[in-house]
């Protein structure tokens, strides 16, 4: 009785092997290696270990009451470019707190290269929802009392100080003194000295209080609306005298591209030569050319139909290179109306351009200026972590290495995601901590 399963056993193994010894299985194709451009998906679909999220002791830390009695008043004077003032008026929030005085809304001194007159603080940003959403952190006046309004500032110069700047010590006096002061602040400051309540003055008027005007806002939003959706917001410097500034040598430009560049030089930003030309670039100084941005692009396997903003200033170089291969590329002028976009000045475009970028799908920088911090932080903020900032100095080191073709995009490729995966550059530490994942 106990032999017939068994035999029925063996039947079935006997017929399973005839049948794979007939019919034999398809040879196995080799896998592809994962670091192959070809094969993956684009660099978003990396999984991340690390992200950058607004710390808990800025959010939700109890607030420090402010001192009954005021220490006189701080004006912060903000100099170049949107993004650069910006970045100095919210170092002079977590300054005017540190020294327990009251905030004048600055006068932003525009550089010469906006071919714009000074505007005020309230021609960009919305000053009543500044002042309100400061509320507890620090006190905030759009004018001066009577018996201040007709003094000019006693000017306290630490824009230019050497090592790092104490504010207490330096500008505390002063303030005593004379009740009313203009600063600049210093780029060696050390914001880790700073007690929490002044941090977290500056990082809430950094990422929650600054708001464009109500008139700005309606263009950047029409003019957010008019992109191709989704999309990459690409800030690409390429200008002639962002590329005079680097002192970078390039060759292959075109007539015109050169003849704007030795314009921009002139007599004292020559381009370094020889090996110290060789160092510099290899050290990451080097602007990224539409050409070489849009190497990386495919590097990254970014699609070549993918919808690019592209976030630039006017009178890019070799714009070309990148259009050629990603013809999706739209700009403001395009998307704006000619008469709109021509009563624009610099501030406004740079502003649209910071609007565009924080709402968009994704966004990459070919360089780490102010208006990249600023962006990748609210980014941050705003829980959007598609943000990568493209190497140069990982650019500029493989090609003097000699790669080229697959070779140079797998390295490429390789570079960006440890960036990515790590949260590299992707926030400022004041405000922000490193969540892992």
């Amino acid at each position: 009785m106990r032999v017939k399963p068994l035999f029925v056993i063996i039947s079935t193994l006997s017929l399973f092997l005839a049948v794979v010894l007939i019919y034999p299985s398809p040879p196995v194709t080799p896998s592809k290696s994962s670091d192959s451009t070809s094969a993956k998906s684009d660099i978003w679909s990396v999984q991340r270990i690390v992200e950058w999220r607004p710390c808990k002791w800025w959010l939700q830390s109890h607030l420090t009451p402010l001192p009954a009695k005021s220490n006189g008043f701080i004006r912060v004077d903000c100099y170049g470019g949107l993004n650069q003032m910006r970045r100095d008026f919210c170092d002079g929030v977590g300054i005017a707190r540190l020294l327990n005085a009251t905030l004048v809304l600055p006068k932003f001194e525009v550089a010469a290269y906006w071919n714009e007159s000074s505007s005020g603080f309230s021609d960009v940003f919305d000053a009543d929802y500044f002042i309100t959403q400061m509320n507890g952190f620090v006190n905030v006046v759009k004018e001066l009392p009577p018996e201040i309004s007709s003094k000019e500032p006693h000017r306290v110069d630490c824009s230019k100080r050497k090592g790092q700047f104490d504010y207490i010590e330096s500008v505390l006096p002063s303030l005593l003194k004379y009740h009313y002061v203009s600063i600049t602040p210093a780029m060696s400051q050390r914001r880790d000295r700073y007690p929490k309540y002044a941090k977290a003055a500056l990082c809430q008027a950094c990422y929650r209080a600054l708001k464009l005007t109500e008139s700005l806002e309606k263009k950047a939003n029409k003019l957010l609306e008019a992109i191709p959706k989704p999309f990459l917001s690409l800030h690409l410097r390429f200008e002639p005298d962002m590329v005079a500034y680097s002192q970078c040598q390039y060759s292959g430009l075109s007539p015109t591209s050169m003849k704007a560049l030795e314009a921009a030089r002139g007599d004292d930003r020559k381009p370094w030569t020889g090996e110290a030309a060789r160092i510099w670039r290899n050290r990451g100084k080097c602007p990224l050319t539409p050409n070489e941005t849009a190497f990386i692009l495919q590097a990254l396997s970014i699609p070549k139909n993918t919808n690019i903003y592209l976030a630039a200033g006017d009178g890019l170089m070799e714009i070309e290179g990148l259009t050629s291969i990603y013809s999706n590329v739209v700009t403001k002028s395009a998307l704006l109306s000619g008469e709109d976009f021509e009563t624009m000045h610099g501030n406004t475009k740079a502003a649209l351009d910071y609007y565009v970028s924080i709402n968009s799908d994704s966004y990459m920088a070919t360089y780490f200026g102010n208006m990249d911090k600023m962006v990748a932080a609210m980014r941050a903020f705003e829980g959007l972590y598609k943000t990568l900032f493209l190497s140069r100095r990982a650019f500029a080191e493989f090609t003097s290495r000699g790669l080229e073709g697959k070779l140079l995009m797998e390295a490429l490729w390789k570079a960006h995601k440890d960036d990515f995966i790590k949260g590299r550059g992707s926030a400022l530490s004041d405000c922000f901590c490193e969540f892992k994942l």
